[in-house]
């Protein structure tokens, strides 16, 4: 690895994410030495035609076969097209997508080319962040805790607080930022929470032909079953001790639990069912959270957030209350990682994905002749 990168000074990096949503690329730039950071920088987007979204769709849940590769060649040409749009960079951290994830049976499996990417940017780039989590013992997820770290260290956050990522499925980051590192005992605890915009999403595309619920509207209309809500969180997944992860089709039955309800009345109890998740996860923290602050596309549904705020005994806001980006978090964690692993640092412990051992999980792909 270059010195340069290998040293402990500022780095541009820029990160990209692909996730269980299926709407597209994000991709961030953040200033940062693996501890800190020091700047945000600029972001970009690429959303996937609804021809890509379906090859996309149709891998799912596959480890092999033409599905993935037809995957493959969407996520590396995406990829390539808007990472290609920033300058002066350092290092890449690029996560590919995940189509299908059993960290306990078969692995982790997410699609990307990583090396092949270095060469067309002609820059590093860490990629295949999960597998080595997952080989030492791991869930090889959540993996943006250590980054959350350092989000409340930015904020200036001194007791504790939570990040809510809601995506295709909810994952929750509770953090101490008076602890001196992430890795530290009792600084994270991190695990997902269930699904969240996924079952919702499908629901609406099955039936209304929409890609989601457009700020909840037709939640809003509905009402919450308690029968289907009551099936839902007798789920044994909700009595687990963290850490735990899923996979976004873990709870695919869900659709089927509301297949006798009106379109709306099954929104609202897809999305009663993910504020409900979160509910029973915070049972899990070591202490009540000062605040939740909630990241992905979920904080922009207000049924969802009205869902939560009555629901829990703190402070429910979107990331940017406190001066974050909620649609570009994860992808600026991936540059954070990038960073980290490149430098040799840690990017998971035991309380954030159950690995036996501090793991710093990445392959780094260097340009010819770099």
């Amino acid at each position: 690895m270059n010195k340069a990168i290998k040293g402990s000074h500022t780095l541009r990096a820029l990160g990209a994410m692909s996730g269980t949503s299926l709407d597209g690329v994000d991709a961030a730039v953040i200033e940062t030495d693996g501890h800190v950071i020091t700047k945000f920088g600029e972001t970009g987007y690429r959303p996937y035609s609804p021809e890509e979204q379906e090859v996309l769709r149709a891998a799912l849940g596959r480890w092999s076969g033409p599905e993935v590769e037809a995957a493959t060649r969407v996520i590396d040409a995406a990829h390539a097209e808007l990472l290609s749009e920033f300058r002066d960079i350092d290092i890449v951290g690029f996560h590919g997508q995940t189509l299908a994830h059993a960290p306990r049976l078969q692995g982790t499996l997410q699609v990307g080319d990583g090396a092949a990417l270095a060469e067309h940017l002609g820059a590093p780039v860490v990629w295949d962040f999960r597998s080595d989590d997952v080989r030492l013992g791991g869930e090889g997820a959540p993996l943006a805790p250590f980054y959350h770290f350092a989000c409340a260290r930015w904020i200036g956050a001194t007791g504790p607080l939570g990040f809510l990522n809601l995506g295709g499925v909810g994952n929750l980051t509770w953090v101490d930022p008076a602890k001196a590192t992430p890795e530290a005992p009792g600084a994270l605890l991190a695990f997902d929470t269930g699904p969240a915009n996924a079952p919702i999403n499908d629901l609406v595309k099955r039936r209304l032909g929409r890609d989601c619920d457009h700020n909840g509207e037709l939640a809003a209309r509905g009402r919450v079953e308690t029968g289907a809500l009551e099936l839902f969180l007798a789920e044994p997944y909700f009595t687990r001790m963290p850490p735990k992860s899923l996979d976004r089709n873990d709870f695919a039955e869900m659709i089927e639990l509301v297949s006798e309800l009106g379109d709306s009345d099954a929104a609202a109890t897809l999305t009663g069912m993910c504020a409900a998740g979160v509910l029973q996860g915070l049972e899990h923290c070591p202490a009540p959270p000062e605040r939740l602050l909630v990241t992905g596309g979920g904080r922009k549904n207000p049924v969802l957030m009205e869902m939560l705020r009555v629901s829990l005994d703190c402070r429910v806001e979107p990331v940017e209350a406190v001066g974050l980006d909620g649609d570009m978090l994860e992808a600026q964690a991936f540059a954070f990682l990038a960073v980290r692993v490149a430098r040799g640092m840690a990017t998971s412990c035991a309380t954030t994905t159950g690995v036996r051992a501090l793991v710093g999980g990445g392959v780094v792909s260097c340009p010819s002749g770099a």
